[in-house]
């Protein structure tokens, strides 16, 4: 499909730059296909009463780490700064890393990494450069394990996307703030933010009414920041993240459809992984490894029903997905009432319901 039949307007004014509080007061946008009127306007709140009690959510539990690093290249004639951003961890001391200015930095190159403005107890923090792609290095640090995982928390900040970087710089909120209450398994370089707008009471809710809360885990790269940039959606290339379904959540959701409830994933992240896990039959089975499912309009959904989801970018691999989940012309409606009623957009803005549109 052509990429601009994804794009559309949006104004400035609607990036939303902080959560609102509390997180469950974020506003709703319901997408069912099968209600008429298809939108309605609700709040994140009211989600208990929007789901049927047999109904299962499944979460992503994955944990963002301070992937944002700041340096200087040390160790040959001037020492230009240099920002790097974790990608993926290789083993106890190696990392992918995108870094800026990377025409500064070559193989044997070694980068320390500093902390301005705070207080650190683990010493220097130097890597070197073992190889270098593009604006891709790997990167091969002094520590190593725990220590290695404490010196970052020390000295990195979290990567908030690029639309709100530009904008204003990380600060102490955001280790709160850009971390969802479920985050368990520490990978991430972005937040799986549909999440974000869950708290306690919203999750007391839920059980009470018997819908059941699962958890799968997706470490989410940078790529999911990337616009598609090619012509045709068929050009694009996802990058690989790596997830896992236990067999006890694999089993779980499958119980729960076996009984009549509807599964509904929060996030794309959540959502990609469960359909990657599931059979054609919509049978979820345990799955570790890596995903780069691209979902666009045509993708045949097997195993999710509902999905909790934030307002994306133009031109987005996420847009298209939720393009191929609820139809790409309803979409672009609800994307347009969503910016005229005052909607706020991206991770920290507001949400989506969306029910999946059926083959007519």
């Amino acid at each position: 499909m052509r990429t601009d039949l994804f794009d559309f307007d949006l104004p400035a004014d609607r990036i939303a730059l902080r959560p609102v509080s509390p997180r469950d007061a974020a506003r709703l946008l319901v997408v069912d296909p099968d209600r008429s009127p298809d939108l309605r306007d609700r709040a994140v709140s009211d989600l208990p009463d929007l789901l049927r009690p047999g109904d299962a959510i499944v979460f992503n539990d994955t944990k963002v780490i301070p992937a944002r690093l700041s340096g200087r290249r040390i160790g040959r004639g001037e020492e230009p700064r240099i920002e790097a951003t974790l990608t993926r961890r290789l083993d106890g001391s190696r990392w992918r890393a995108l870094v800026r200015p990377a025409k500064k930095l070559s193989p044997g190159d070694v980068v320390r990494f500093g902390a301005e403005g705070k207080v650190c107890f683990l010493g220097q923090l130097d890597a070197t450069v073992e190889e270098k792609v593009g604006g891709e290095v790997t990167l091969s640090f002094a520590f190593h394990g725990p220590v290695l995982d404490s010196a970052i928390d020390e000295r990195g900040d979290m990567p908030l996307p690029p639309y709100i970087a530009s904008r204003r710089p990380p600060d102490a909120r955001d280790r709160d703030d850009y971390q969802t209450m479920f985050a368990r398994q520490e990978g991430s370089v972005a937040a799986p933010t549909a999440a974000l707008h869950f708290t306690d009471d919203l999750v007391a809710r839920l059980r009470q009414r018997d819908i059941a809360l699962h958890f799968v885990t997706l470490h989410v790269g940078p790529g999911t920041f990337l616009p598609v940039k090619s012509e045709d959606t068929a050009d694009h290339r996802m990058h690989a993240e790596s997830g896992e379904v236990s067999e006890a959540t694999a089993d779980a959701v499958n119980r729960a459809r076996r009984a009549g409830g509807r599964i509904m994933a929060v996030g794309s992240t959540s959502l990609r992984l469960l359909e990657t896990a599931a059979a054609e039959d919509g049978t979820v089975r345990p799955f570790s490894g890596d995903t780069a499912l691209f979902v666009t309009p045509g993708y045949r959904f097997r195993a999710v029903d509902m999905m909790l989801t934030n307002f994306h970018l133009p031109r987005s691999t996420l847009f298209m997905l939720v393009a191929a989940f609820a139809g790409l012309e309803r979409m672009k409606r609800a994307y347009a009432h969503a910016i005229a009623a005052g909607y706020r957009f991206y991770s920290y803005g507001d949400a989506c319901l969306l029910f999946r549109a059926r083959a007519r």
